[in-house]
């Protein structure tokens, strides 16, 4: 049975290679995209071409496993990121063609937990709002991003929380959250997860067999692409596989070149393959015409065909040298893609590759275009070379112009302990603010993602990537602002995490370990050190620390036996050596050295 599978593979791959000889459309392809990978300084990616029901071009460029050396194929698995979401919206296609729901139903008629920001939201907001980007809602992509979990249903219950910036239907505006409702609302009507209704509506009736929905499988598959990014000094970086989780619906398909060709030619004939209808026709013809108009897109200079830039169900439509393009890009770290297919001429192109926010997928796109379309070919590779020098120059120039807002010689208004707790914004999530080497950092949720906050100027630090014990401060960081109420404790924290809003705020918990009454009484007395005698009491329940001509220090517990003074920074006592419940010594660490008290 192996030998007849392998023969079939070698048979269609043989006639895959001797079409794409007759082709002269083809001729001297790979040349010129082994270019772009030289260019983009791209790891690697994987390219497919279909034209009416045929594949006529895959293959794979530079490398899956860049350390390694490992080739791309077309059957490397890539994360597609939000070209997802074209999968997503075509489930609710087809349980409109079953009459399960109309496309002007409320969202809240399947999910009645889903509350939007106002009851303007609440009672006008549409399914198709979903499927368009007309909700009123911006990206909020930071409530996702930064504060992942696994539950659908508890990543829904943030939109209520979430500020819209203009009308319904106003204005188009990307939004994740809406693509995670679709398919939650599939989740309700079919009682399947939206990885089995997936599985079960796609990958299995269209063969893809190579292709999954989480990052679990995509770290046991073979033949799987790692991640990569640019940096700035021209280095090439692996990258975590990012666990997208509960927000999959908008983005967490993994699949490859030759699995991807097979959902482009099922877009280009009507939504068959191999004759059966996969997707019904009238949703098909619907989802890649115009719903809401992104922009004017009008032309210019640079893009003289470009006439219109429109969004349909999970599809971004446009014209590309008097030809109609459908296609939808996608960027998930270390990853991207661009899926694209051209219905009046028949024609589908798929590139994936592993380098984050990656140039080529596009460059590659529409040199492939070029070719099939058979019109005046634009020399992609040239105009974006020139356009990163350009831009390299720019930014050398702005850089030796700019004049930074950072006020010099400043410091923060309280230590550094005054600012540790946990942070909470019910739209987002919370995250924990902590000392470590006697700096702050920051945990979101889970605590895979460290952050380093550099102080800034006043009561605004900088976040920067601390990862494996190192922090990289290059470039700008966000900026995190801390606030403080009436008494002058810090109340929260504002992230200007969303463009379209004011700063987001996080009500600040102070994070504080109880010492009971009792156990405090153990510390208190009268403690000598070089001739000067230092006092330890309590007050309601709280322990200071006197010396004689300074005011009393109010000690904020940290650790077992270890207190930091809340108005001083780097100063911290441990009381040690404890004999029938009494301790005998206090160790005092100062930033001028340690010093041993001992219990008179």
């Amino acid at each position: 049975m192996k030998k007849v599978i392998f023969m079939l593979i070698f048979t269609l791959s043989a006639l895959s290679i001797t079409a794409q000889k007759k082709d002269k459309r083809l001729k001297g392809l790979e040349k010129e995209l082994t270019s772009v990978l030289e260019a983009t300084k791209a790891p690697g990616f994987s390219v497919a071409i279909v034209e009416g029901d045929k594949v006529i071009f895959t293959k794979g460029f530079g490398y899956k496993d860049y350390e390694n050396k490992t080739p791309v194929d077309a059957n490397t698995l890539f994360a597609i990121g939000s070209s997802s979401k074209a999968f997503t919206s075509a489930i609710l296609g087809k349980l409109r063609a079953e009459k399960k729901l109309s496309f002007n139903d409320s969202p809240r008629k399947y999910i009645p937990e889903l509350e939007f920001h106002n009851d303007d939201m609440n009672n006008n907001i549409i399914i198709k709002d979903l499927m368009r980007h007309s909700t009123g809602l911006p990206r909020h992509d930071f409530s996702w991003y930064l504060f992942p979990t696994h539950n659908k249903d508890s990543l829904l219950l943030r939109v209520k929380h979430q500020e819209p910036f203009t009308g319904i239907r106003q204005q188009w505006y990307y939004n994740n959250f809406m693509f995670l409702a679709q398919g939650v609302i599939a989740e309700k009507i079919t009682g399947k997860s939206w990885e089995d209704n997936i599985s079960n509506h796609f990958f299995t009736p269209l063969g893809m067999t190579r292709s999954n929905s989480t990052i679990a499988e995509m770290k046991s598959a073979s033949n799987a692409a790692f991640g990569y990014q640019l940096k700035e000094d021209g280095t090439i970086s692996k990258m975590d596989y990012y666990d997208i989780a509960g927000m999959s619906p908008a983005g967490s398909i993994n699949s490859s070149a030759n699995d991807m060709s097979k959902w482009l030619i099922t877009w280009i004939n009507k939504g068959k393959y191999n004759e059966k209808e996969i997707i019904p026709e009238s949703y098909l013809r619907e989802a890649m015409s115009s719903q809401m108009v992104i922009g004017g897109a009008l032309p210019s200079q640079k893009t003289p065909d470009m006439h219109f830039a429109n969004y349909g169900y999970g599809w971004m439509l446009s014209s590309y040298k008097g030809h109609y393009r459908v296609e939808h890009g996608g960027n998930i770290d270390g990853f991207s893609a661009n899926v694209a297919f051209f219905p009046s001429d028949k024609l589908g192109i798929v590139v994936l590759t592993n380098q984050n926010t990656s140039a080529a997928t596009g460059i590659v796109r529409n040199i492939i275009a070029d070719r099939m379309l058979k019109v005046n070919k634009t020399d992609w590779v040239k105009r974006y070379t020139d356009g990163q020098e350009k831009a390299k120059k720019a930014k050398e120039k702005s850089d030796s112009e700019k004049s930074s807002s950072n006020i010099k010689n400043t410091k923060p208004s309280h230590v550094r302990a005054d600012y540790t707790g946990d942070y909470y914004n019910p739209g987002y999530g919370k995250f924990e603010v902590f000392t470590k080497n006697d700096s702050l950092f920051l945990y979101a949720t889970d605590k895979s993602k460290q952050l380093y906050l550099k102080h800034y100027h006043y009561d605004v630090f900088e976040l920067f990537d601390a990862k494996d014990g190192k922090v990289d401060t290059s470039g700008d960081g966000l900026k995190i602002s801390f606030a403080t109420n009436e008494s002058g404790d810090i109340s929260n924290a504002l992230l200007k995490i969303e463009p379209t809003l004011d700063a987001i705020s996080f009500k600040h918990t102070p994070k504080t370990i109880d010492v009971n009454a009792e156990t405090l009484k153990q510390y208190v007395g009268e403690y000598e050190v070089s001739g000067t005698t230092i006092k330890i009491y309590t007050k309601e329940n709280v322990l200071y620390l006197f010396v004689p001509g300074q005011p009393e220090y109010e000690l904020i517990a940290t650790g077992e036996h270890k207190f930091s003074f809340k108005a001083l920074e780097g100063f911290k006592v441990e009381f040690k050596n404890a004999e029938k419940g009494i301790f005998k010594e206090m160790i005092a660490i100062q930033p001028n050295g340690t010093f041993k008290a001992t219990r008179k």
